[in-house]
């Protein structure tokens, strides 16, 4: 029997790495002669640079830059092979460089991840794969134009602040001194999900809360998203319709602005690192695709990588099974997840508990698991 096991991180408890080897401790207790082929994938939230690193090879550099808040943090991008600048949002402007307590979408920049850009710039490099997922921030890009060289002006000619917020007291945009460097590169943003910048399934209404909005900030960010791309139409003479462009919401609005600003290709992150891990090939022959992230609901759908994983398994006629941190709820999710080619979903978590245990507990808990999957297969082999 061979199995593939292609799982996402597990935000901040497990890389895909770790969570792929849980997978297959948990599995290989009852499955010991099975074949494991382990394919750690990311969608381009956290781990995109890594994997990609692992599939393209390649080297890291690392860079002293801004976090979210402004304060100087060791931030690491990668450079493949053939010289391409690999960037993930996450490394400088996550939310894994902030405490529960410091996230504020209303005030945090992406300011460090376009210091990570001006870094490979400087290195020479022309050619940017940038992810987008797990971000802390927003801003719609402000703070990484901003550090590009763009200004963003209000009413009375000076810089807006830093943040979410301030987007609503933008007046006008001038990108006269951005970076001249910028008109030799080639930009493809890895993209998490398929939300627009603006609306009911916007950047503020969907991942708002989880960067530590409020409702009431939620209707505040959204409304200075909207006006923020009214602005960028204007000034810039982008076609309207910038506020609901698939992908444009990733990353609080940074797919949005960078493919108004810079002309760079929105494209679902979790393709770019398939085809660059091969899954497709690692899938032949395979009895069984063990995939999961540390979510798995009806926004797995919208761009995820277990998604992407369940897609490819289908075109081969191989089952797919989700495993999560934890788990959408039963219903209208399930439906949408066997829709999409996974054909079980199961949480990792045993019993209630807090999020500070499961987080500590992720290892222990997606081995157990994996094993009790594993033993559910075998009782059904042994019934057939």
């Amino acid at each position: 029997m061979k199995v593939v096991i292609a799982p996402d991180s597990f935000k901040e408890s497990l890389s895909a790495t770790e969570a792929a080897h849980a997978i297959r401790t948990g599995f290989s207790a009852i499955f010991p002669h099975a074949e494991f082929v382990l394919v750690p994938i990311a969608d381009g939230g956290e781990g995109t640079v890594a994997a990609l690193v692992r599939a393209l090879g390649g080297e890291y550099r690392l860079e002293r830059v801004s976090d979210p808040l402004g304060r100087p943090v060791d931030a690491q991008y990668g450079v493949a092979p053939d010289g391409v600048a690999l960037i993930e949002v996450a490394a400088a402007s996550g939310l894994a460089c902030l405490t529960p307590a410091e996230r504020n979408p209303l005030t945090a920049s992406s300011r460090g991840t376009g210091e990570l850009m001006l870094a490979a710039l400087d290195a020479g490099l022309r050619r940017f794969v940038i992810g987008l997922g797990g971000s802390a921030t927003n801003d719609a890009g402000q703070g990484i134009l901003c550090a590009l060289g763009a200004r963003f002006l209000d009413e009375n000619g000076h810089d807006i602040a830093p943040g979410g917020a301030s987007l609503r007291t933008v007046t006008r945009v001038d990108v006269s001194r951005l970076d001249k460097r910028l008109r030799e590169c080639v930009i493809e943003l890895a993209c998490d999900v398929d939300n627009p910048l603006c609306g009911e399934t916007g950047a503020s209404a969907i991942f708002g809360p989880q960067k530590g909005a409020t409702s009431d900030h939620v209707s505040v960010l959204d409304d200075a998203l909207n006006h923020f791309a009214k602005v960028l139409e204007r000034d810039l003479s982008v076609p309207p319709g910038l506020a609901a462009i698939p992908g444009g919401g990733a990353a609080g609005g940074i797919g949005a602005t960078l493919n108004a600003v810079l002309g760079a290709r929105l494209r679902a992150g979790a393709d770019i690192i398939a085809e660059a891990s091969r899954l497709d090939d690692a899938i032949d022959g395979a009895s069984l695709v063990i995939t999961g992230e540390g979510r798995v609901d009806s926004q797995t759908v919208r761009g995820k990588a277990p998604a992407a994983v369940a897609r490819i398994a289908r075109q081969k006629g191989v089952p797919v099974i989700a495993l999560g941190g934890s788990i959408g709820e039963s219903g209208s999710d399930d439906e949408l997840l066997y829709g999409a080619g996974i054909h079980a979903v199961f949480g990792a978590v045993r019993a209630p508990c807090t999020i500070e245990n499961a987080l500590r507990h992720a290892h222990q808990n997606l081995q157990a698991s994996a094993r009790n999957i594993a033993a559910a297969i075998r009782i059904g082999q042994t019934l057939s």
